[in-house]
Order: structure tokens, then C-alpha cells, then sequence
């Protein structure tokens, strides 16, 4: 499915309330790295045990390529990680788009280093999915005329990730919006539009709010989901059926072999490897660059895990799929959506 803004723009009329709320300001003067020191701030999802192998890669490869050391900040808090980079903090970021448009509406020296590319090699396919899924078993209840409706989710409890989360909240919570009139505040907590609203504060934890029975409804992404189970149909659009692995880890452990539809699926671009080009000299950012997007790099399954794998990495390699460096132009669909 070809990437277009028109995507994007769909659900941009309210989708941008979405980083509404977000506390302090920082300043647009980052603080200055340590001359021997980064910083490597994760959002949650990247955060957790599973993905310390990924993390410690990601580590040994800027350490290498720049000659610093390098500290790793994990969070469990999107917010954290925002005010990490936009304070300078942090100097470089694995961040969601969203995230990465957040911080950079803080401090204009945030910008994206790297993204990777799609299955062609290129930007062209450069994105994810996100989705709104029920229990299998439920999906009947969301159905009118023969097709899934998101006005069926009125009165209903839903998990999303995180406020600042794209496919976690900005994206499925704007088309949800659309689709009943309403406005994305109203869908921030229980007792309006929803019933009740939990968040998950990573993609595997909203999902764990569905299969746990906590939600009737879950906003979640593929990428941070694929390393649980797979999909077993057509991944983009409506009636994707995600099936979690019979030897899913946490926190999916146990939900292992439940199955989930999706009422709807929106793309969303691919997330960046950011950095604070105030704490963070050019130098150094050309040569991180470099080495993300050898081809040593691409083919260490740490970051681009075989489809399938038992240890899933950073991505999965599908076809031709590698970092490719990017500028902050490339996010003009998502900086529309959030309304930056």
C-alpha cells in the first residue's frame, strides 16, 4: 500500500489535540554534551527487557563510529523521553514520529538522522501500520451493513498506548473522532465517549488491556507487535487478524494463541533515530549516519531480524529494508496531522 499524505490528512482535522496537554516547555538552547559523552534516550516500547540486546547494539555501534561513550536512558513515560531530547539531555533518540514531532516543536535543533526504508529500498513504502482491534470472538458486534464501524465504539472501553503516542493515540483517536463528530478531548477519558480509557504506555501493553479482558477495544501498532505473533492475513487494511505466538514472551506470555481483529488500519511514518544537533556536532552525526546505514548494519539481525525469527529484532527485514538517512521535510505528513 503506497504511503500518501491523503492518509495522514484524513484524520488530521482533530488528531492534532493529541500532544495538547503535554506539561512544561523547554528551552530552545540544549543543553551541551559531555565532549565524551552520548546519551541514547528509548520510548517505552523500546525500553523493555526484551529489547536490551537491540539497545546494547545500538550502543557498540555509535560508540564505534563516534568514539564516545555512550549511556542508554530507558523510560516508561513518552513524555520523558520528549523532554530528554528537546532539553538536550538526552542528544539521541529512537522515537516514535510523533514523539519526534513533539520534541522538535519544543526545540527546532531536534531532527531525524535516520528512518528505514520500506521493502523496496526506498521511502516510497516507508511506513507502519496502526490499528483499532477487538477480540476475535467480538468483532461481530462492530460490524454494520456487512462493514466495520467505528461508531459501534461509543459507550465501549478502549486502551490506548500513550497521549503521545502516533499509532497509539494521534491516528486511531482523530479517525474515531471523525467518524462520531466528536472531539479528541472527549476521548482522553472515561465517561464521555468511552466507558473507560486505560493506557497501555507501549504497544505491547495496550494490546495486553485487550487480550486481558481490561479493554473492549485496543489501539496498537505492527512493529512493536510482530515480535509477539503475526499477522495472518492482509496486514493493511480493516479485518487484519493478528494471532499472538504460541511462544510469546511478556508481557504477551499470556495471551498466547489469541487472536485479534482489526476494525481499522491507517498507515503512519516510519519513526526516526533523532538527535539534539545542538549537543551533537556534525561530525558525529555524519558518522552515526554512516554506520546505520552500511551494509554491516543492515544485515545484523540485531536491528533487522529474519521474518519469523525467534529473537525478533529492532525491525524486520522484509525485502530490501534498511536505515535510510532523512531530514525533518520528510515528516511534513505527520508535522500536518499533529498540526506542528
Amino acid at each position: 500500500m503506497k504511503f500518501s499524505v491523503k492518509h495522514l490528512v484524513s484524520v488530521s482535522a482533530i488528531a492534532a489535540v493529541a500532544v495538547v496537554g503535554l506539561s512544561g516547555c523547554s528551552s530552545n538552547t540544549a543543553a551541551k554534551q559531555k565532549s565524551d559523552t552520548l546519551t541514547v534516550v528509548f520510548l517505552p516500547s523500546d525500553s523493555t527487557k526484551e529489547q536490551e540486546p537491540v539497545r546494547n547494539a545500538l550502543s557498540k555501534l555509535i560508540h564505534k563510529a563516534t568514539g564516545k561513550q555512550v549511556k542508554l536512558q530507558t523510560t516508561t513515560d513518552y513524555n520523558v523521553a520528549i523532554e530528554a531530547m528537546a532539553s538536550g539531555k538526552a542528544q539521541i533518540g529512537l522515537m516514535g514520529p510523533d514523539s519526534y514531532v513533539e520534541a522538535r516543536r519544543q526545540n527546532g535543533k531536534v531532527a531525524p538522522l535516520v528512518t528505514y526504508s520500506g521493502a523496496s529500498g526506498t521511502l516510497r513504502d516507508a511506513h507502519y501500520f496502526s490499528y483499532l482491534m477487538v477480540p476475535k470472538n467480538q468483532v461481530a458486534a462492530y460490524q454494520q451493513d456487512g462493514k466495520y464501524s467505528l461508531t459501534k465504539l461509543k459507550g465501549k472501553s478502549i486502551s490506548f498506548v500513550a497521549a503521545t503516542s502516533t499509532s497509539g493515540f494521534a491516528v486511531p483517536a482523530g479517525a474515531i473522532a471523525k467518524e462520531n463528530n466528536v472531539k479528541v478531548t472527549a476521548l482522553q477519558k472515561g465517561g464521555d465517549f468511552f466507558n473507560k480509557v486505560l493506557y497501555g504506555q507501549s504497544h505491547p501493553g495496550s494490546a495486553v488491556n485487550l487480550f486481558n479482558g481490561d479493554a473492549d477495544v485496543a489501539a496498537f501498532d505492527d512493529i512493536d507487535l510482530v515480535k509477539y505473533g503475526s499477522f495472518t492475513n492482509d496486514k493493511t487494511k480493516a479485518g487484519a487478524d493478528f494471532k499472538v505466538s504460541a511462544d510469546a514472551p511478556a508481557p504477551l506470555d499470556r495471551a498466547r494463541g489469541k487472536e485479534s481483529v482489526a476494525l481499522a488500519a491507517y498507515p503512519v511514518q516510519n519513526e526516526p533515530l533523532a538527535v539534539n544537533s545542538s549537543a551533537v556536532n556534525k561530525a558525529d552525526q555524519d558518522k552515526i549516519v554512516k554506520a546505520l546505514t552500511s551494509k554491516s548494519t543492515t544485515d545484523n539481525q540485531l536491528f533487522f531480524s529474519k521474518p519469523g525469527a525467534k529473537k525478533a529484532g529492532l525491525f524486520t527485514q522484509t525485502g530490501k529494508v534498511h536505515f535510510i538517512h532523512v531530514t525533518d521535510k520528510w515528516y511534513a505528513p505527520t508535522h500536518k496531522v499533529l498540526g506542528h
